[in-house]
């Protein structure tokens, strides 16, 4: 593998934490391996890896979109990634107050309620 992946593994584990990039690892098969390729250097081992602006305001812009784009199941992964990346969950909801106005009120709302759950998963006391 390259050295950009390297750095995207690296990243991601600090992001995401082992346990989730473990059972990725565990579950890629050959389809899949060149996306997973892909997005280990592209988006952990470029973008997330820049020091451009910090890991937190990352997770909250990362946080946005996926509200803002319905991606759910993303959402819940990123939520807990906020353990990690020190995005507080009052950070979270202004981030998804934001959406509400400039992306929608519906996907606003589902946010936080896949917020209020993966915290209360994660024994976060909001």
């Amino acid at each position: 593998m390259s050295e950009r992946y390297d750095k995207g593994m690296e990243t991601r584990r600090a992001v995401l934490g082992n346990d989730h990039v473990d059972r990725a690892e565990l579950a890629k098969t050959p389809f899949d391996a060149p996306f997973q390729e892909m997005i280990t250097e592209g988006a952990w081992g470029t973008l997330w890896a820049s020091d451009t602006i910090s890991k937190r305001d990352r997770s909250l812009i990362t946080l946005a979109l996926l509200a803002a784009g319905g991606h759910w199941d993303e959402l819940v992964l990123h939520i807990r990634a906020t353990a990690n990346t020190g995005a507080t969950p009052d950070e979270v909801r202004e981030a998804f107050m934001h959406v509400a106005i400039y992306a929608g009120v519906p996907a606003a709302n589902h946010a936080l309620k896949i917020a209020k759950a993966t915290y209360a998963e994660m024994g976060v006391e909001i």
